[in-house]
């Protein structure tokens, strides 16, 4: 995954894998058929399966705060795995690319993206029906546009800032704060 992350999908031969990996040629083959399924398995197990194992841990009674809670667990996650590459130079920027050049590459795990974010979503849904009727929050706001928005706050979050690495300090703070708003 660093080396993907660091110098970009098509950037990477199988020679710079095998470095990597400190394996040769031929034990390389023996896992995985090609380079095109090691950068398919690298992603679904980075990235994919990470965020389906958070969201299956949101029961249906769930509310907004754990909500909350799961999803920056998972957003930390994320950066801790990332935090173990040797470079540092890798943030969102980063990441996004080699999201787009596999949900390009890979229709099948731009299906598999897409459900899990529709998973997310009819999760945020659950969890403000549950805090509107707890009395926790506002009943008169929309429940999609809200459970869309708190899932754009995720998604359009882009610590780079001018950062080299990611720091969700500014992501909680804004869950945070547009969860008081809805309080209000």
């Amino acid at each position: 995954m660093e080396l993907y992350a660091l110098k970009g999908y098509q950037n990477v031969s199988i020679t710079d894998l095998q470095f990597a990996l400190d394996i040769g040629r031929g034990t390389l083959y023996y896992y995985f058929k090609d380079q095109d399924e090691l950068f398919y398995t690298c992603m679904e197990k980075f990235f994919l399966e990470p965020k389906q194992r958070a969201l299956s841990n949101v029961s249906e009674n769930t509310g907004i705060d754990l909500m909350i809670k799961v999803m920056l667990d998972y957003l930390h996650n994320l950066e801790e795995a990332l935090l173990t590459f040797d470079t540092k130079t890798i943030n969102t920027s980063n990441v996004n690319d080699l999201m787009f050049t596999a949900y390009s590459k890979f229709p099948s795990l731009h299906r598999k993206a897409q459900r899990l974010a529709l998973k997310e979503l009819e999760l945020w849904r659950k969890a403000i029906y549950n805090d509107q009727r707890a009395g926790l929050i506002r009943r008169d706001i929309d429940r999609e546009q809200i459970a869309i928005m708190f899932t754009h706050i995720k998604n359009s979050y882009d610590s780079g800032l001018g950062q080299t690495q990611m720091d969700f300090s500014l992501l909680e703070k804004t869950y945070s704060e547009f969860h008081h708003l809805l309080k209000l």
